[in-house]
């Protein structure tokens, strides 16, 4: 039998069952850094997914806790879309990604991880980005530490507005 060590799950498994929203309490922190906080607007933010389907892996959310998109103000579903459109413009230039999955999973039976706090995914996606790794094996393998992305979306965004 093979192991492999996912260290950093424990923390993800420990925490699965908290009442705290994650997307609550990583805004409250001090360091956008130490959270992957890529982007902060007025009304929501664009943040790293730190269990990624793939390299890049975005997600943006309101700063108001609410699980409805129904529940958005005009102005927050407005920022909403314009941080996934800034947010698709800095994956284009920091990755080169051959296309996109965007979306939302809204209440734990449409799969929502957090179906506390309203969020969209972007999920950049490369021509056979799939491989036997995760149909065989059940593992998924990523090329690169979320550090390392980090790095490379904010000098991506760096002079970039949040304008479309």
């Amino acid at each position: 039998m093979k192991i492999i060590s996912a260290g950093w799950r424990m923390e993800y498994i420990e925490n699965a069952d908290s009442s705290d929203c994650i997307f609550c309490k990583k805004v409250e922190s001090d360091s956008d850094k130490d959270t992957f906080i890529v982007r902060r607007g007025k009304l929501a933010y664009v943040i790293m997914n730190l269990y990624p389907y793939t390299t890049g892996h975005l997600m943006v959310a309101p700063y108001r806790h609410t699980n409805c998109v129904s529940d958005l103000s005009e102005a927050e579903a407005c920022e909403l879309m314009d941080l996934v459109a800034w947010s698709e413009k800095i994956l284009r230039r920091a990755l080169n990604p051959d296309g996109f999955n965007i979306g939302m999973n809204i209440g734990k039976c449409a799969g929502a991880g957090f179906p506390g706090h309203v969020h969209m995914h972007i999920v950049p996606r490369w021509e056979g980005d799939s491989n036997f790794m995760p149909v065989l094996s059940e593992v998924k393998v990523m090329p690169e530490t979320l550090a390392d992305t980090y790095s490379k979306i904010l000098e991506a965004g760096n002079g970039l507005d949040s304008d479309r």
